[in-house]
């Protein structure tokens, strides 16, 4: 279990970016956090990912106090920031060195064969297309088989075609063990397309302002009215965050694409 327990930052410079954020989730959960600038989002993925640590509050995984990077958290970034010099099997195997040669070399290629880069492992960052190199951000973040994977905007670079691919892709690589998964995105479309709740931010200082659960069978059918009806429910609650409203309101208000 990921927990947060009222967690805030606030800056050197003063700012408050977070503030009071409380959230609890189980193991195996997809949680998807959109909301406008200045909502604290990428500074939620830097505390939970322990890159950062919290003014107030603490972020506990299984019981644990997260103060620092963990083995048990993996973390994408919107771009893959791969090491140039290294190969992609290199870059995959990167934080192993602890393990044995022949496990460490076992690993990385059943994970690099399980994003489809099977054919890949010898060739170099520069000589992939960018869902490729994201591909290999995914290997990288989950050869490790960590218990919660932190994505920030991962697909947000790519074109719509490949996002596409890769929001299945990596639902079809959830499936493998069911780590928790925490996705920031502005998409409001990859936010169903991903999560079982979304949690929606209001901006400064970033708080939650809502959670909706998204009860739809997968595979997800983007062209069916259950998908209309969860995206105008999102977009209601974004633009009762941007408002500074409290509460649910009727879907039909949520009419604003305001990030």
């Amino acid at each position: 279990m990921l927990v947060l327990d009222q967690l805030g930052k606030t800056y050197a410079n003063g700012v408050r970016a977070l503030d009071a954020v409380s959230l609890a989730l189980p193991l195996g959960e997809i949680v998807a956090v959109v909301g406008g600038s200045g909502c604290g989002k990428s500074t939620l993925l830097r505390l939970v990912s322990g890159l950062d640590r919290p003014t107030d509050g603490t972020v506990r995984l299984d019981g644990e106090a997260i103060a620092a990077p963990h083995e048990k958290i993996g973390l994408v970034f919107q771009e893959p920031r791969l090491l140039p010099w290294l190969t992609v099997a290199d870059n995959v195997g990167f934080g192993l060195a602890a393990l044995p040669s022949g496990e460490r070399r076992d690993r990385v290629a059943a994970q690099i064969a399980r994003v489809g880069l099977a054919d890949k492992a010898g060739v170099w960052p520069r000589e992939l297309s960018g869902g490729q190199a994201q591909r290999v951000a995914l290997a990288r973040a989950l050869v490790g088989r960590p218990e919660v994977l932190l994505l920030d905007e991962p697909f947000s670079a790519l074109d719509a075609f490949t996002r596409a691919d890769l929001q299945d892709h990596l639902l079809d690589l959830w499936h493998d063990a069911e780590p928790t998964l925490v996705v920031v995105t502005h998409d409001v479309d990859e936010a169903i397309a991903l999560a079982d709740r979304i949690v929606v931010m209001r901006p400064r200082p970033g708080r939650v302002a809502a959670e909706i659960a998204v009860e739809l069978p997968r595979p997800r059918d983007r062209d069916s009215a259950a998908w209309d009806a969860a995206k105008r429910r999102v977009l209601a609650a974004l633009d009762d965050a941007r408002e500074g409203r409290g509460g649910a309101r009727p879907a039909e208000a949520g009419a604003a694409l305001w990030w």
